[in-house]
């Protein structure tokens, strides 16, 4: 049986454990702390900077790393933040930035001129708008046996703030990034300063360009219609509920849609006027936005009349080639059938002044 340990030794020696390490472990960080007062003693002294870093107890003295190797070079540019010519991380720069991509990725875009909207009056212009767009039949199913993408729910009524709108427009119509980037290597980005540095040099009132035909419409309280793709029979169902114009684009009957005559939808659509769109990088007036929702069939049915009139016209032509043809072919039949008969006839007599 082991000897029994007297309650107090006991006591004495577990405290002077504890007290060793506890000694120890205030003397480690009463180094690390002197450590660091070095450091920051030696921003404004002769002696170095350094950093401190987490050593183990019992692990020797703290390193001093001069601040000097760990410096990043003066002309380093983050990746992830190249620099700009506005401050990228504004609400402006981003909706620069957001209107650059839509100009660039939406072929078919309405504008409307707006007048003190309330916010009741646009959520009954939204409703309609989706109301309409979710009667168009979907799209049928190639005979490739692929369904074509159904862009109604991405069609969308958004109001944009005209100023900046107007400096995308500049961008995507008179910067080009990749012809930039072959010139030099500087950034081309829609906020770089070579980009800025362009649209101010751009011949903006060049009337043959884009920005010169639809900048006038940019004119006081702007919404616009954003559309993924080019379909007659969509850009028809907005015009009918936003803009109607019968008899080729009339407004649904009171049966057929009531809550389209609600006294704060029609109060709000009254303020709305269609001023012009941009379609396939061209700008479009108020007649050309009805041809264009006119089509019949959609684009299959533009390029089948493009079809039947590029065989309509090759047909022309070649009756018209092969009629000369023919008719030079007619005369000379013609010829020598009448110089058949005669020689025929002159046989004839012959024969008969013989006979006689």
């Amino acid at each position: 049986m082991p000897p029994r340990i007297n309650g107090s030794a006991a006591r004495r020696s577990v405290g002077r454990a504890v007290k060793q390490t506890t000694t120890s472990r205030s003397e480690s960080l009463a180094a690390e702390r002197r450590a660091l007062q070095n450091c920051t003693l030696g921003a404004t002294s002769s002696t170095p900077r350094c950093y401190a870093t987490a050593t183990p107890s019992g692990a020797g003295p703290i390193p001093q790393i001069p601040l000097g190797s760990m410096r990043l070079p003066d002309d380093y540019i983050p990746p992830t933040q190249p620099p700009s010519a506005r401050r990228p991380e504004t609400r402006k720069s981003q909706l620069l930035r957001s209107y650059t991509a839509l100009l660039r990725s939406t072929p078919l875009m309405l504008f409307f001129q707006h007048n003190n909207l309330t916010a009741p009056e646009w959520a009954a212009i939204r409703r309609e708008l989706r109301a309409a767009l979710a009667q168009v039949p979907p799209p049928v199913v190639g005979p490739d046996g692929e369904t074509p993408v159904d862009i109604s729910p991405a069609i969308e009524l958004q109001v944009l703030r005209t100023r900046i709108f107007d400096v995308a427009l500049k961008i995507t119509e008179f910067f080009d990034a990749g012809a930039q980037t072959e010139r030099s290597n500087a950034y081309t980005h829609d906020l770089s300063a070579t980009a800025y540095e362009t649209i101010k040099k751009a011949p903006l009132d060049d009337p043959a360009t884009v920005y010169a035909q639809i900048s006038p419409l940019m004119v006081g309280p702007v919404a616009a219609v954003t559309f993924p793709a080019v379909s007659p029979a969509h850009l028809a169902a907005v015009i009918k509920v936003l803009a109607p114009s019968p008899p080729q684009f009339s407004a649904p009957t009171r049966k057929k849609n009531p809550s389209y005559y609600e006294p704060t939808f029609q109060s709000g659509v009254q303020k709305l006027i269609l001023v012009g769109s941009r379609i396939e990088g061209r700008v479009f007036d108020r007649d050309g936005v009805n041809w264009v929702g006119g089509i019949e069939g959609g684009l299959d049915g533009l390029r089948a009349q493009l079809v039947a009139m590029l065989q309509s016209a090759g047909l022309g032509l070649t009756t018209a080639l092969e009629g000369g043809s023919k008719g030079l072919w007619l005369a000379l039949e013609g010829r020598r059938t009448q110089l058949d008969e005669e020689a025929s006839g002159s046989k004839k007599e012959v024969e008969v002044e013989q006979s006689a």
